[in-house]
């Protein structure tokens, strides 16, 4: 963990999406549920997928998913995407989620990671090549 709410120096990552969790986020215990960030997981997934080129996604597979630290209101949680492999029609993504506790002194933690699957496909939900083959 580190103390600061702003990106490491030196650390060339920039965010697929950042969210700021709200009360309209929490489950019975007051912490936010794991079924929104698995969400934004999925659409983070797909801004890093769109670098390759990627019109229309859908979503075949996220693997290992385990919550390592709670997510509270008020934090500001940014999910990170990184292309691990690009196949012919498909294109694996690996989204890592950490979270700044601005509400304690910028505290930093990796809530989780995963790895997410998409197929590339046309407009009749087809799959279609992903580097320009088409």
């Amino acid at each position: 963990m580190s103390s600061s709410a702003e990106p490491t120096p030196g650390d060339p990552r920039q965010p697929a999406i950042r969210v700021v969790m709200m009360p309209r986020d929490t489950n019975a215990l007051g912490t936010i549920f794991g079924g929104l960030i698995l969400s934004y997981i999925d659409q983070a997934g797909v801004v890093g997928a769109q670098a390759y080129g990627c019109r229309r996604l859908v979503t075949v597979a996220m693997h290992a998913v385990e919550f390592h630290h709670p997510v509270f209101v008020g934090d500001l949680v940014s999910f990170y995407a990184t292309v691990l492999r690009v196949g012919r029609t498909s294109i694996t993504v690996r989204v890592e989620v950490e979270v700044d506790r601005r509400s304690r002194n910028g505290e930093r933690a990796t809530v989780t990671e995963a790895e997410v699957v998409y197929v590339h496909v046309d407009e009749e939900n087809q799959p279609i090549p992903i580097r320009g083959d088409e």
